[in-house]
């Protein structure tokens, strides 16, 4: 069972791993606190860090709460859906074969068998906008691994709730989120770039900054459009 501790006004959950360092995550969409500490590490130090961090932790709570949302999607006529920062109209077109995803001009059409509910749609758009990570994040990743040195990793796209992207340096691999589909392009190599470093800096220290700093300069302003744009409607359990 997860620990808990106390930061004035603000609960942390803290869980013990296998790990070698503290990793410190706010999560949304309220913000709950989770730090997950190496297991040999006293409750009282994971505190003493956490305060540290107390101001980083609430600004990342305020921008949190403050975050433009999606509405949920129904899957309508003429609804509007964004792929690569652009927004189309959805058109539905009833097909009796595979389901299909097209752009044309400034519509995004759908071509689905007829009575589908807006589960199957919703599922046949993530395949697509799946698909449309994959296929320009494998020339991001093989372009920036040539140009940081690196062997290029493995690459896996999938839906993520709480984040863009993550690494796994001891298995070499890559998570990317299925929804940077629907941001700039200029997003998706920010957090290609960023998950690639961690295999040569697994933290956020001063190293992993310059570095980051020394390939891409205008690194922060991406990040900060990713994180002013509106993001997906969930449903959370919490």
């Amino acid at each position: 069972m997860p620990s808990r501790i106390t930061l004035g006004a603000i609960e942390a959950d803290v869980v013990f791993k296998d790990i070698r360092n503290v990793h410190l995550t706010v999560l949304p969409p309220k913000g709950r606190v989770r730090i997950s500490a190496p297991r040999h590490m006293a409750l009282d130090t994971v505190r003493v860090f956490a305060l540290s961090k107390l101001a980083w932790i609430k600004a990342q709570r305020e921008n949190m709460v403050a975050q433009e949302r999606e509405a949920p999607r129904e899957y309508l006529e003429r609804e509007s859906h964004y792929v690569w920062g652009r927004r189309y109209l959805l058109k539905l077109t009833e097909v009796n074969t595979a389901p299909s995803v097209e752009l044309r001009h400034r519509a995004l059409v759908l071509a689905i068998r007829p009575n589908a509910d807006a589960v199957i749609k919703d599922a046949v758009l993530a395949r697509w906008y799946r698909d449309q990570v994959r296929q320009r994040a494998a020339t991001l990743v093989a372009e920036w691994s040539r140009t940081l040195g690196l062997d290029a990793p493995r690459v896996h796209v999938q839906h993520m709730k709480t984040k863009w992207g993550s690494c796994s340096p001891g298995r070499r691999s890559i998570r990317l989120n299925t929804e940077l589909a629907k941001k700039p392009p200029g997003c998706l190599e920010y957090i290609v770039l960023h998950e690639l470093v961690h295999l040569l800096e697994p933290t956020h220290n001063e190293r992993f900054k310059a570095l980051i700093r020394a390939f891409l300069p205008e690194w922060e302003a991406r990040r900060r459009e990713l994180n002013r744009l509106p993001v997906r409607h969930e449903d959370w359990d919490y």
